[in-house]
C-alpha cells in the first residue's frame, strides 16, 4: 500500500516537474520574442516563477526528503523575484531605456506629471 502511495506521488512529480520545463521554456522563448525590456522582464518573472516553483513543486513530491528544502526554496523564489523585476524594471526607466512604441501605458511617466 506504502509502494502503491509513493510511486503515484512520484508519477504526479514527474507531472509537475514537466509542467515547471514547459513553462521554463515559455519564458525562454518570450525572452527572445518580447521587443523591450519591460516586456522581457515580466516575462522572465511570471513565467519563470512558476516553472521554478512547478519544478521545486516535483522534486519534492519525488524524493519527500527534498520537500522541506524545496519549500524553503520556494519561499525565497516567491519573495524575490517580484521584488528584483520591481528594482531592474525601475532602474531601467530611470535610466532612460525607452518603452516599446506600441505600449499605451507608462505608469512612471504619470506619477512623475502628479509630482
Amino acid at each position: 500500500m506504502i509502494d502503491t502511495i509513493l510511486f503515484i506521488l512520484q508519477v504526479i512529480g514527474y507531472i509537475f516537474i514537466g509542467i515547471g520545463a514547459f513553462f521554463l521554456l515559455l519564458a525562454s522563448i518570450g525572452l527572445l520574442r518580447m521587443p523591450d525590456v519591460y516586456n522581457r522582464m515580466q516575462t522572465a518573472t511570471k513565467a519563470t516563477t512558476l516553472g521554478a516553483l512547478s519544478v521545486l513543486f516535483g522534486i519534492g513530491l519525488v524524493d519527500l526528503n527534498w520537500m522541506p528544502k524545496s519549500l524553503i526554496i520556494a519561499a525565497f523564489i516567491v519573495l524575490t523575484a517580484p521584488i528584483g523585476a520591481s528594482a531592474l524594471a525601475r532602474a531601467s526607466y530611470k535610466h532612460g531605456v525607452k518603452l516599446w512604441e506600441g505600449s499605451v501605458v507608462d505608469k512612471y511617466k504619470e506619477e512623475k506629471e502628479k509630482d
